[in-house]
């Protein structure tokens, strides 16, 4: 079964930075051959799109409200997913969670990491 363990979340000020990881495993399961992505939830608040990662080209797409600011990376070798985070605001409090397998913003695949948690003080 494909498992998704995510880390790094905290406490942080803001305009610091912090970068989230996103471990798969599995028999067969490699985020070099899925495509990846991040997806947050802010308190009382919908899930929404953060970061995509593909599997293919390795092209990168973000949400407006994030880009210039997040950073989605893989490292194969590790079968970690990475967000790095820069600049955060409060606005970016939530809990953030690794998907394996979407096809865009709003098409999230069936694979979901229990999330980390991220809060982000003022």
């Amino acid at each position: 079964q494909v498992q998704l363990v995510e880390s790094g979340g905290g406490l942080v000020q803001a305009g610091e930075s912090l970068r989230l990881s996103c471990k798969a495993s599995g028999h067969t399961v490699r985020v070099g051959g899925n495509n990846m992505g991040w997806f947050r939830q802010p308190p009382g608040k919908e899930r929404e799109f953060v970061a995509q990662i593909t599997w293919v080209h390795i092209n990168t797409y973000y949400a407006e409200s994030v880009k210039g600011r997040f950073t989605i990376s893989r490292d194969d070798a590790k079968n970690t997913v990475y967000l790095q985070m820069n600049s955060v605001t409060p606005e970016d409090t939530g809990t953030y969670y690794c998907n394996l397998g979407l096809a865009g913003p709003s098409q999230p695949g069936n694979y979901w990491g229990q999330g980390t948690q991220v809060t982000v003080s003022s």
